[in-house]
């Protein structure tokens, strides 16, 4: 009984997933040239996706370097900042979504920094004023990261209108996500995003 019962729900979702398409994303900055490290989120206009707390995330201090330089969780996820180097250091954000000090520390501190609200979120060092990095903190699941050659890729998307949000360590840190409005059918999506010129986001 509970197999008829389930299979309504399951061929439902095997529809979906069968018209779900790819995005592709490719960032470029003003010239042209395509940029790594793009953050591409796409909402779909109307509604809102569900997303959880992403598990086990790390942003270390590693050859006077945060390490990775840009990441990406969702609303919620805690982040530890483990200091690999033989000197400590001091970690902070002064950005609007997420205010924090870790004062001059070595070694793992004892608890992560959550990342409670959307938006982008601006790390460094108060003792090393070379270390910069970025947090991007989405409240849609349905966002990527763009490699070498500038280009994202958004897989498994339902078909239906969307707004895509893109960010860019290149972009000042006053300046907003770049919106660009999409339309996703049944097929593979591609799309050219070309960034304005602008300041280091910090």
């Amino acid at each position: 009984m509970s197999a008829r019962l389930t299979f309504p729900a399951a061929l439902l979702c095997a529809t979906a997933l069968a018209h779900a398409a790819n995005v592709n994303v490719v960032v470029t900055d003003a010239a042209g040239t395509p940029l790594s490290d793009a953050v591409v989120m796409l909402e779909p206009i109307g509604a809102h996706l569900p997303v959880k707390p992403m598990q086990g995330v790390q942003i270390a201090q590693h050859d006077l370097q945060f390490s990775p330089q840009v990441s990406v969780v969702t609303v919620g996820t805690p982040v530890m900042f483990p200091n690999l180097d033989t000197v400590r250091h001091h970690v902070y954000s002064f950005s609007s979504i997420k205010t924090f000090q870790i004062k001059l520390y070595a070694g793992v501190p004892l608890t992560p920094i959550v990342f409670d609200k959307p938006g982008v979120a601006v790390l460094g060092c108060n003792i090393h004023d070379g270390m910069v990095a970025w947090v991007v903190v989405t409240d849609t699941p349905l966002w990527a990261r763009s490699a070498a050659a500038g280009r994202a890729r958004v897989a498994d998307v339902a078909p239906g209108s969307y707004q895509v949000h893109v960010w860019h360590s290149s972009l000042a840190e006053t300046a907003p996500p770049v919106l660009v409005a999409l339309t996703v059918g049944a097929g593979e999506v591609e799309q050219r995003v070309k960034l304005p010129a602008g300041g280091p986001a910090r």
